[in-house]
């Protein structure tokens, strides 16, 4: 772990406690820094806004360093991995309803994150916290399995705009989440956002098949769903916050799967994603922060790449990882309009941006009145400054 970074004991450890697994030397690094922890409220704070406090639970009890911890921290912790372990289960219990409708339909399914990755690294145990369900359905079957779980109780969040209602399945990084008896289901069409590459095609069909409460369902093979995961984190990160889930993430994956995933398709896919640099800046702190060791070949590619400002930027999020305003509000937004496939798709997208329908307006504005809601929508037009601003 790199020591010459302004980095605070209680941040240090949680870096340490985000993993599953520890060497000899991990855990005398950790009760080193246990030792002089001032501050066990920020860490339990930092815990739980980085969506970790499970996973340091059990790594803590597991490895018998729970003593010496105040008791209201470790009652903590302990309440939030059976919170998390109540609320996979349901999770589960809930997804297993909707395969049995899509098996039906022969519509392929593809768990992503949380769902899958507590399946396959995790080990179903409630370590992954996680609110919604990810699934990657075909584009050509993504509106059809959509419509199946309307018509089986699941409810849309609004759509802004008729105009988007036309694009559904063309923009943003799903449709709109899917609702019932507080399970949220989000069915992904596209993850690598641009359409060029074939990335998005190859996780899909490469997948392999899984079994979750006696109903078939696929998950990723672990270098492709390594990439995406890094996509997915860097889009968190452009709208400014991250948190060390997603970090641990990638951590437990490259434990697990190491041989699949350090090789030299990883470059490879990586460029075909257009994600080189990205790539390169995610697996620096991995290397300098989680001491995971690469080879020469692949610490050359980072130092090759190397961002200082993200460097910096890892330490912000790392203090304060959600609820930061946006940077660059005008440079996200092209970035969305940029990633929608056709340029009819894009005027369309943009239309329904300027002109919301009056039920958007109302509650993003908290109008009552539909006449007062008229008064907004010259304020939506300073979105076109973000097309064409720097």
């Amino acid at each position: 772990m790199n020591s010459d970074l302004s980095i605070r004991n209680e941040e240090y450890l949680l870096i340490e406690l985000c993993r599953l697994d520890f060497s000899n030397e991990h855990l005398s690094r950790i009760r080193s820094l246990k030792s002089v922890i001032t501050d066990w409220n920020y860490f339990r704070n930092l815990a739980n806004v980085h969506g970790v406090a499970a996973l340091v639970c059990h790594n803590l009890e597991k490895h018998k360093l729970i003593s010496g911890i105040p008791e209201e921290i470790v009652s903590y912790l302990r309440s939030t991995l059976m919170i998390s372990l109540s609320r996979n289960t349901f999770n589960t219990e809930s997804m297993r309803d909707v395969l049995r409708m899509f098996n039906a339909e022969k519509i392929k399914t593809v768990i992503l994150k949380g769902l899958a990755l507590e399946n396959s690294v995790y080990g179903s145990s409630g370590l992954r916290q996680m609110s919604d369900v990810d699934i990657l359905i075909d584009r050509n079957e993504c509106i059809k399995a959509r419509k199946i779980l309307m018509s089986n109780g699941y409810e849309s969040l609004p759509v802004k705009s008729p105009f988007h209602e036309m694009i559904i399945d063309h923009f943003g990084k799903h449709l709109p989440s899917l609702i019932k008896n507080g399970t949220s289901v989000e069915i992904h069409n596209e993850l690598f956002g641009d359409r060029k590459n074939l990335m998005t095609k190859m996780l899909y069909d490469s997948s392999y098949e899984f079994n979750i409460k006696g109903e078939k369902a696929w998950l990723p093979r672990p270098q492709i769903f390594f990439l995406y995961l890094i996509k997915h984190l860097w889009l968190h990160e452009i709208n400014n916050e991250s948190q060390l889930r997603l970090y641990t993430d990638l951590i437990v994956l490259v434990e697990k799967y190491r041989d699949e995933i350090i090789n030299n398709d990883l470059l490879k896919y990586a460029s075909e994603a257009g994600m080189t640099e990205i790539l390169a800046w995610h697996l620096e702190p991995l290397r300098d922060m989680w001491g995971i060791g690469f080879p020469e070949w692949l610490n050359e590619f980072i130092d090759k790449w190397n961002s200082p400002d993200f460097s910096n930027k890892f330490i912000f999020f790392l203090r304060s990882p959600k609820d930061n305003p946006p940077d660059d509000k005008a440079g996200f937004y092209r970035q969305i309009v940029r990633e929608i496939p056709g340029i009819h798709r894009k005027f369309l997208y943009v239309l329904g941006d300027l002109f919301p329908s009056i039920a958007f307006m109302k509650n993003r504005y908290k109008c009552k009145s539909a006449w007062k809601v008229l008064i907004y929508y010259p304020h939506r037009l300073g979105k076109i400054m973000w097309l064409f601003g720097k």
